[in-house]
């Protein structure tokens, strides 16, 4: 193969199909750094920036923005989302989602209306209710979240128990409490609570609040015990 011939005609097909979207009335801010399929439908009045690679049998509506340094491929994506340096691969987004920066929706990620799905966070077969918030540095793999509810940093859903998958459900307007463990197969009940540091591993009942941690006890004078103490 002629690698700089290849490379010649795929950048001239990289440029008609920009043209082509740029005439459509979507805004490519840099057609040098930017890669889209053939295959690929975005709506006027949607923006790429820079370094963004979009793939195979994904639809995108109209007034988004997409990029930085983002990568999608066959995903179905609404109105009105901005997508800040992630990655999607096989998942759906409604309208009105922020999603990123550096966050991964793997496939059967389903996020819907209104959602924010921030930095470090990623979704594997899991649908997101409408207006819930997974901010930070988080993992939601096979679970199915309801409406209005609030994730803290570091929460995990642990849904493999190395032989097999479990599924978890977490209902409308739940708190998740930070570093919050849900041991699949697990349910969160409507406005259940969860406090921040527990593992869950019982069903928690609607209105409830979870504490599932260990007994703070201090050890007084410990360190000067243990010769640790620096005169």
């Amino acid at each position: 193969m002629d690698c700089l011939k290849y490379a010649e005609e795929k950048a001239k097909l990289r440029q008609e199909i920009n043209r082509k979207l740029m005439i459509s009335g979507v805004i490519i801010e840099d057609p040098q750094t930017t890669y889209i399929d053939e295959t690929v439908l975005i709506k006027a009045g949607t923006t790429i920036l820079p370094n963004t690679r979009i793939t195979g049998e994904t639809s995108i509506g109209s007034g988004c923005v997409i990029g930085p340094n983002t990568v999608i491929s066959n995903c179905k994506i609404g109105d009105d989302n901005e997508i800040l340096s992630s990655v999607l691969t096989d998942a759906a987004v409604a309208n009105g989602v922020h999603i990123g920066p550096f966050a991964y929706l793997r496939p059967k990620a389903n996020i819907s209306d209104n959602v924010k799905i921030g930095d470090f966070v990623e979704i594997k077969n899991a649908n997101i209710g409408e207006g819930t918030k997974v901010s930070h540095l988080t993992y939601i793999g096979d679970c199915d979240v309801g409406k209005h509810c609030n994730f803290g940093c570091g929460c995990v859903v642990v849904n493999y128990d190395g032989t097999n998958k479990h599924r978890s459900k977490v209902g409308d307007h739940a708190f998740v409490g930070c570093n919050t463990n849900l041991v699949s197969p697990v349910e969160l009940g409507e406005y259940a609570y969860t406090a921040a540091g527990s593992t869950i591993t019982q069903n928690v009942p609607g209105g409830a609040l979870a504490i599932a941690r260990a007994k703070q006890d201090n050890k007084d004078g410990w360190v000067e015990r243990k010769g640790y103490l620096k005169k």
